[in-house]
């Protein structure tokens, strides 16, 4: 017959004397520790909407969905699929786009569409092929990350003006016709079609 050990007498009786480790919550108020990962807060201001959340997250709860007729991305955040692995934060090229909440974590309901969230971005489209280029608002935010050296690009330029209206929108601004032409660079066109004007006039 084997005995116990002087440690495992003393281990027994610690965990015989000390409380439960677990919490009572629900019936009392838990206070996460800290760096707990809750809920991810997205904070408007600070999402451009690029898709790199939806690209890493490992459980698909943030799906994307762009409709090129209303030129509108909405992105869908599913927390009943969520992890909480905290990649959508570790990725999000702002920095602060999305953060995971310490103090939000009880998302047990009852109506699994109460735990969906949506928002919208404007998109912007090729004005020849009608391609997705990407969002306004990541636009802007490659504006000011790039400072000056954003200027070296011909969409950025054209984007730029149409938002500051440094030139007249009716001479910068103007439909395609008749296939792409050297006019065509100073236009909002895709990478692609800027390369076969390039290649083509240049």
């Amino acid at each position: 017959m084997r005995y116990p050990k002087i440690r495992e007498l003393k281990e027994a009786v610690v965990s015989l004397l000390t409380p439960a480790y677990t919490t009572s919550f629900p019936s009392k108020p838990h206070t996460p520790f800290e760096n707990y990962r809750g809920k991810p807060e997205v904070d408007e201001k600070n999402c451009v909407g690029c898709e790199t959340c939806a690209n890493v997250c490992p459980s698909n709860a943030i799906t994307i969905e762009d409709d090129k007729n209303t030129e509108k991305r909405v992105i869908t955040r599913n927390f009943g699929k969520c992890i909480f692995c905290g990649m959508c934060q570790q990725h999000c090229i702002t920095g602060k786009g999305v953060v995971l909440s310490d103090l939000i974590f009880d998302l047990a309901v009852f109506d699994r569409d109460k735990i969906i969230e949506k928002q919208e971005k404007n998109l912007v489209l090729c004005k020849n092929c009608s391609s997705i280029i990407t969002t306004d608002e990541h636009i802007q935010y490659l504006h000011k990350k790039l400072g000056p050296k954003a200027f070296a690009s011909t969409l950025n330029l054209n984007l730029l003006n149409q938002k500051l209206q440094l030139a007249p929108t009716d001479e910068t601004d103007v439909d395609i016709r008749d296939g792409l032409k050297r006019k065509d660079m100073f236009n909002i066109i895709c990478p692609n079609c800027m390369r076969s004007v390039l290649i083509q006039y240049i």
